[in-house]
């Protein structure tokens, strides 16, 4: 009787003018697909969004910070243990200063960090997104690289001085004063991130010295094996630098900017339930289509009552029509989905040369980053199974409240 049950949803699934589809079967059919297809799409857009975004800002700033109440004198012998940590790839003096910077068109208040220049390498991306210069150019005296937007806004290029004012003061026989040093550009990053206009490099003996330190350090960044678990990593490594005549302490980048891929998370969370309305939608396009195959073929089914057909074998014909119509909508939506994500760049430069501008001018970068989940594209088919299927059981059931005698005396 599955043979029978299966030929018959076939036949109803299937246009009564030799299409391929029925009319309501390619509603629904269509709906199930740019459903599936958009939530693939949106969401490996979004993945890669996210990656970029944790590339290009927790590639900069310290994975994680390890200091003291004082200055860290013996800071050398700490590099030591913290490198010898199998969870700590690299670990760098680190000071960081907020200042003022100003040139002769303006002025912008700034991050000032000061690096360890050789190990600058394994500590950032900073390296990879110089677009004039080179991190190595802060071996130079008195020497500083900056973002392209803050060069932009200041409108000094490299070779350039400027004058960096910070908050440390300064005190003489004529007063106190904050500390101000001239300095040379020999540098420019482009990372099309905020980071460009608001934080500047210079050499960690340049920082103690604007500090007034001798060989002394603020504190130590280090960059963890496993980017999520910094704060515990840097925790454990804290107390195990840390005695009786010293404390140690740790912040991670989740104190400095984990609200920002909070943000991200919960803005993928409400993409996706939108986006799971179409399929919600595409859903209601199956119910649609099984009530009206249903409704259509009632003398049919009264017949296959009177000769004997049970309830579950008629439920089973219009369960295996919305099986055909889900499987079939949700396969070509995971086809036009990878498609579309992985040509997506494709299009986006076919949009600009139709459109004749540039989509991505407001964005840090200047193409669409995606990442495919494989275990998200099935999360997505599972729920969209579970929904269409769903729906077509609804009208399937109503199948057995027909009385057959009532259908062949209307007829």
């Amino acid at each position: 009787m599955f043979s029978l049950s299966f030929n018959l949803a076939y036949k109803y699934f299937k246009s009564n003018k030799g299409g391929v589809f029925s009319f309501t079967s390619f509603l629904a059919i269509s709906g199930l697909s740019i459903g599936v297809s958009s939530l693939i799409v949106v969401m490996s857009v979004m993945n890669g969004f996210e990656k970029e975004l944790q590339n290009r800002i927790l590639g900069v700033v310290p994975h994680a910070v390890i200091y003291s109440d004082e200055p860290i004198s013996d800071y050398k012998n700490d590099l030591d243990l913290l490198r010898a940590n199998g969870d700590i790839i690299e670990a760098a003096p680190y000071i960081s200063i907020q200042g003022l910077i100003s040139s002769t068109t303006g002025s912008k208040g700034v991050a000032i960090t000061g690096i360890d220049i050789d190990a600058e390498n394994n500590m950032s991306i900073i390296p990879e997104f110089m677009i004039s210069g080179s991190v190595d150019s802060l071996k130079e005296k008195n020497s500083i690289i900056i973002g392209s937007w803050l060069a932009s806004s200041l409108g000094v290029f490299v070779g350039d001085s400027i004058s960096l004012t910070t908050s440390d003061i300064r005190s003489s026989i004529l007063g106190s004063y904050p500390r101000s040093v001239t300095l040379k550009v020999v540098g420019v990053f482009e990372l099309r991130a905020e980071i460009d206009q608001s934080l500047v490099l210079i050499s960690h003996p340049l920082a103690q010295k604007i500090k007034g330190f001798k060989d002394e350090t603020s504190s130590i960044r280090i960059k963890t094996s496993n980017l999520f678990d910094a704060d515990l990593i840097a925790f454990k490594a804290a107390k195990s630098l840390s005695s009786s005549n010293n404390k140690y302490y740790s912040s991670s980048w989740k104190q400095t900017h984990g609200t920002l891929f909070e943000a991200i998370q919960f803005e993928k969370l409400l993409i996706s339930l939108m986006l799971f309305l179409i399929v919600g939608v595409a859903s209601i396009l199956v119910l649609s289509t099984i009530i009206m195959t249903v409704k259509s073929k009632e003398r049919e089914i009264g017949i296959l009552k009177t000769i004997g057909a049970s309830d579950r074998q008629l439920v089973s014909i219009f369960f295996y029509q919305g099986l055909m119509v889900s499987c079939i909508g949700i396969f070509i939506g995971i086809i036009f989905g990878l498609f579309i994500t992985l040509n997506i760049n494709n299009l986006i430069t076919w949009l600009e040369y139709i459109l004749q501008r540039n989509l991505l001018e407001a964005y840090f970068i200047n193409y669409f980053p995606y990442f495919i989940d494989a275990q998200q594209i099935i999360l997505i088919c599972f729920l969209s199974f579970l929904f269409s299927i769903a729906s077509s059981l609804i009208p399937a059931l109503s199948v057995n409240r027909l009385n057959p005698v009532e259908i062949l005396r209307h007829e």
